[in-house]
C-alpha cells in the first residue's frame, strides 16, 4: 500500500516509501515452524489412540493456530506501517484501526545514525535513530531496510532543503532593479499625445519620477 498523495503538501514529493524489512515476520514465522515440528514429533513419538496422544495432538494444533494467527496479524501491521522520506518532512505510520504517527520536519532533524548487527547487515536490515529539535528528541525506527543508504537518503534531502531556503533568502535580500527615469518619461509622453492621459496628470507623474 503505497504513501497517499493526497497527504502530500503544495509542491512535495516522495523520495522514498516503503514497508518494513521481511525480518519483520521472523518471530511469528519461527513460532509457526517451531509449533509444525513439535505437532509432527508429538504425533510421531506417542502411541495413538492414547489420552497423551489426544491431548499432545489438541495442544499442538491449537499452538500453530495461534501462531499463524500471530503471523497474519503481523503482516496486516506490516501492510499499514509506512516509512517515507519526502522533499519536506520524514513520515512513520503504523496502524489500520488504531493508528500512530510520527512527522519530522527535514529541517529539524539534527542527526541520523543507524545500527547493524552482523547478522542484520548479512540481511540487509537495521534500525535508524534519529536525533530532533523536536519534544521527543529521539525517535529509533526498527526493521529498517538497507539503513546506510536510507541515511545517505536523508542526509541528501537535508542538503536539499537548506539550500531552497538559501536561494529563498537570497531572493528576499536581493536589491530591487532600478527605475529607468527616461523610459518612464517616453512611455507618459506617449499616452499624452494618444490623449490616454490629461496635461495634468501627465504632469503629477512626471513630478513622480523626477522626485
Amino acid at each position: 500500500m503505497a504513501f497517499s498523495k493526497k497527504n502530500l503538501n503544495a509542491n512535495e514529493t516522495i523520495a522514498l516509501d516503503m514497508h518494513p524489512h521481511w525480518w519483520y515476520f521472523a518471530e511469528p514465522a519461527f513460532a509457526l515452524a517451531g509449533a509444525i515440528i513439535a505437532a509432527i514429533v508429538v504425533l510421531a513419538e506417542t502411541d495413538k489412540g492414547t489420552h497423551a496422544h489426544k491431548f499432545l495432538g489438541y495442544l499442538t494444533i491449537g499452538l500453530m493456530i495461534l501462531a499463524g494467527l500471530w503471523l497474519v496479524g503481523r503482516y496486516m501491521k506490516w501492510l499499514t506501517t509506512e516509512f517515507v522520506i519526502t522533499s519536506q518532512r520524514l513520515i512513520f505510520r503504523q496502524g489500520m484501526l488504531a493508528k500512530t504517527g510520527i512527522e519530522i520536519p527535514l529541517e529539524r532533524v539534527n542527526n541520523v545514525n543507524f545500527n547493524q548487527s552482523i547478522f542484520e547487515r548479512m540481511l540487509g536490515a537495521g534500525d535508524l535513530l534519529i536525533e530532533s529539535g523536536g519534544e521527543d528528541g529521539q525517535q529509533r525506527f526498527t526493521d529498517i531496510r538497507h539503513p546506510e543508504k536510507v541515511q545517505n537518503l536523508i542526509h541528501s534531502q537535508m542538503e536539499a532543503v537548506a539550500q531552497r531556503r538559501g536561494g529563498y533568502a537570497a531572493q528576499a535580500q536581493a536589491p530591487a532593479a532600478p527605475v529607468n527615469v527616461a523610459e518612464q518619461l517616453e512611455r507618459l509622453e506617449g499616452l499624452l499625445q494618444r490623449g490616454t492621459i490629461t496635461p495634468e496628470e501627465f504632469d503629477a507623474q512626471k513630478q513622480k519620477l523626477l522626485g
